[in-house]
């Protein structure tokens, strides 16, 4: 049965439990990546449309939270398990319209379920405290309640994941919510809430909104009733919806874009590093914000380094992600292949060695084969901008305060790697890295279980764990005087 026929398979906006249409019929083409066919059409929702879905939504929530943590994790429990019953659809469907290959996209799948069953759990966990009363007769009392009505807002190159990271903690919370997915990439999105309302969220306590994304940015940021405000995407994007959150002091976080430094020391155990920079760097053909973005590697190790790494970059297949054997899909649209051709072509003019790959050509059309340039500088805009693509400087250093002053000498602060065999040297270097997660001897570090976030240009606040919560709670203080 084709995907496209999948009692999850939507192609409106959920409002308040209904599958709608714009209120001016207006709709956008979603278009595979790979085939460059148009595989569906959804609502561009105009402004006028999401006032109606905030007064809904907020009136659903008064009554969500009203229910038991434990209602509300029994829910989030039976959706966790609709999910999973249906990951090969949903991986099929996010392949189709975001190009990853399917092994990573069933993957996804399962990743953003865990979220999910993660948050389930925590519900029922969401404490408070007892104080030490201020005077003899009088107590003290912390409880959390949930913030209110939130809006999500994510990207194209985690359709699943980067949704249930917001909606699992929001829910869990006590709190409804908006999300608005990328246009690029909505199916996933519409998927995931078919299936909430499947397992019997109610209606209203999620939704899940499509249109141009500043128009409905700037309802959801400008109207009081929106209380939180959670977003994944670039900086430049991050910083406006920062500021126009200010008007009503909407609470706020933020997962911006990365420069993830990748290190390699000279006592590294060579071919784990070599396997940690492939998962990093050409992971969703190099579309991940904590991605390998400026590899770092000894002086005594260089020369080895490029060698295993070329060998390793060339065996990946690039082709479409419904093939079994392909690893690279393409890249999302042609203003990113340009991106990427752009720093390629920069860096080989400031003196950059081409090792592998190399720019994509006219023909070639969204493919980008994975690319290793040798000998970067920091003259290079590799360097200093997210690339977002296939493509690999390695940089090369001769000692560790050197290279630390390299990997923080940017204004993003995500994610950083590196690789030693010391144990000084992990805890030394791990807490000296400015940013806001850091693999030691690995590649790949997300979890439902830990905070994922960054620090300085990178944005504010947790997703995932348990400090997850407290991005959709506000903390109350409650004193007592108790009678003489």
């Amino acid at each position: 049965m084709s995907v496209f026929n999948a009692s999850f398979f939507r192609q409106q906006c959920y409002i308040n439990g209904h599958w709608v249409d714009a209120s001016d019929q207006q709709v956008a083409d979603v278009v595979d990546p790979a085939s460059a066919e148009i595989i569906a059409q959804v609502p561009m929702l105009p402004a006028k449309d999401l006032e109606g879905c905030i007064v809904s939504a907020e009136q659903a929530g008064q009554q969500w939270k009203q229910q038991s943590a434990t209602q509300r994790s029994q829910l989030l429990k039976k959706w966790h398990q609709l999910i999973l019953e249906n990951q090969a659809g949903l991986a099929e469907l996010m392949t189709r319209e975001q190009g990853k290959p399917l092994s990573e996209a069933i993957g996804e799948i399962a990743y953003a379920a865990s979220y999910i069953e993660w948050f389930a759990e925590e519900a029922v966990r969401m404490h408070g405290d007892t104080l030490t009363g201020p005077g003899q007769h009088k107590r003290g009392l912390v409880i959390r309640q949930p913030v209110g009505l939130c809006a999500a807002i994510t990207p194209w190159n985690f359709p699943a994941a980067m949704l249930t990271r917001k909606i699992a903690p929001a829910l869990a919370a006590g709190c409804s919510i908006i999300v608005k997915p990328a246009l690029e990439t909505p199916l996933s999105a519409l998927a995931l809430a078919a299936l909430a309302d499947e397992a019997g969220i109610p209606a209203g306590v999620l939704n899940v909104v499509t249109g141009d994304g500043p128009a409905l940015g700037k309802v959801l940021t400008q109207n009081e009733r929106v209380r939180k405000l959670s977003f994944t995407g670039s900086t430049q994007t991050g910083s406006l919806l920062m500021a126009a959150s200010a008007r009503h002091v909407q609470k706020i976080s933020l997962e911006l874009g990365g420069n993830a430094p990748f290190i390699v020391f000279a006592d590294a155990d060579l071919e784990r590093a070599v396997q940690g920079a492939i998962d990093s760097k050409f992971r969703n053909a190099g579309q991940t914000c904590v991605c390998a973005n400026r590899i770092y590697v000894h002086e005594s190790l260089y020369d080895a380094f490029l060698q295993r790494f070329q060998q390793a970059t060339q065996q990946l297949i690039v082709g479409n992600g419904l093939l079994p054997e392909s690893q690279i899909g393409p890249l999302i649209n042609q203003q990113a292949v340009h991106k990427v051709n752009q720093q390629i072509e920069d860096a080989l003019a400031k003196g950059a060695r081409l090792v592998c790959g190399g720019p994509a050509s006219a023909s070639d059309g969204l493919w980008f084969t994975p690319t290793i340039l040798a000998d970067a500088t920091s003259a290079m805009r590799c360097a200093h901008e997210e690339t977002f693509g296939p493509m690999a400087p390695v940089f090369k250093f001769t000692d560790e305060h050197e290279v630390i002053s390299q990997a923080n000498a940017t204004p993003f602060g995500l994610a950083a790697y590196f690789y030693t065999q010391n144990i000084d040297r992990m805890w030394r270097v791990a807490e000296q890295l400015e940013v806001g997660m850091v693999g030691v001897n690995t590649g790949i570090i997300s979890s439902a279980s830990a905070p994922f976030g960054g620090i300085k240009s990178s944005g504010t606040g947790r997703e995932g764990s348990r400090f997850g919560l407290d991005e959709y709670t506000e903390l109350k203080y409650i004193c007592l005087e108790l009678e003489a």
